[in-house]
């Protein structure tokens, strides 16, 4: 089950995300050790798997959302980059890769159990031997999960002549695990007045530790780092993100 209201402006989601990339320097860390083509999956725009092109590293994208895929390729014009369309519960790709990676929290858009399964037993088979699968989600952190829900106020940026204030609205679904967000987004022009309002609604899957552990195993990987952040700070209890670093297990 995938949610794709929120990524179909895709014009938007780089606007707002697209030079927010702390992830290269741990991936690059990574990629070096590896010969063959490294897969990026749930790869959006390309905000990534565009940078560790240009390094000149061999990097495959996948995603299930065509629109954001026509960005990727716009985004990346003049670099020979491939990009498919396929859903990552059900890759069907025509390589074994020594690097998988998912980025942007992407694990969490998996809502049911059937779909994580579903998602990591893809990736295992995507590995060659002793490869690498590194992907992060949001620490399931009581000041995340416990949010009111009413509209609170979350950042303002500019987008050309208007300013955008952005509010979240947010209701946790504990029995599934499950954030359900509506995001707000109000242009205001030059004098401060509302011109414009777009709401969308994405829901995100929460995972605790180990019940990930659990699940990776059970999928063949062994976790061979966690970190709360991408710059390698180990997790703590007061942590918001969980990157993992994981290898297939040989069979």
């Amino acid at each position: 089950m995938f949610n794709s209201e929120e990524y179909d402006d895709p014009e938007l989601y780089d606007k707002e995300n697209g030079h927010y990339i702390p992830e290269l320097t741990l991936l690059h860390k990574w990629a070096s050790d590896s010969q063959g083509t490294i897969i990026d999956i749930a790869c959006g725009t390309g905000r990534v798997k565009i940078p560790l092109a240009e390094s000149g590293l061999q990097v495959l994208g996948v995603d299930v959302h065509q629109g954001m895929l026509n960005q990727a390729e716009s985004n990346a014009a003049g670099l020979s980059i491939d990009w498919i369309q396929q859903d990552c519960t059900r890759l069907d790709l025509s390589v074994k890769s020594p690097l998988i990676y998912s980025a942007g929290n992407s694990f969490q858009h998996f809502l049911t159990n059937e779909d994580q399964d579903d998602l990591l037993s893809s990736v295992n088979r995507h590995l060659e031997e002793d490869g690498i699968f590194i992907f992060n989600t949001r620490f399931p952190h009581a000041d995340e999960l416990l949010q009111p829900e009413t509209e609170e106020y979350w950042r303002t940026y500019r987008d050309g002549e208007y300013k955008v204030d952005v509010s979240t609205i947010s209701r946790y679904d504990a029995l599934q695990q499950i954030q359900h967000y509506t995001t707000i987004r109000t242009y205001k022009n030059s004098n401060d007045e509302a011109v414009d309002e777009k709401r969308t609604n994405i829901s995100l899957r929460y995972v605790y530790p180990k019940e990930m552990e659990r699940l990776l195993i059970a999928h063949g990987f062994e976790i061979v780092h966690l970190y709360q952040d991408w710059k390698e700070t180990p997790v703590t209890n007061e942590s918001y993100e969980m990157i993992y670093v994981c290898k297939k297990v040989r069979g």
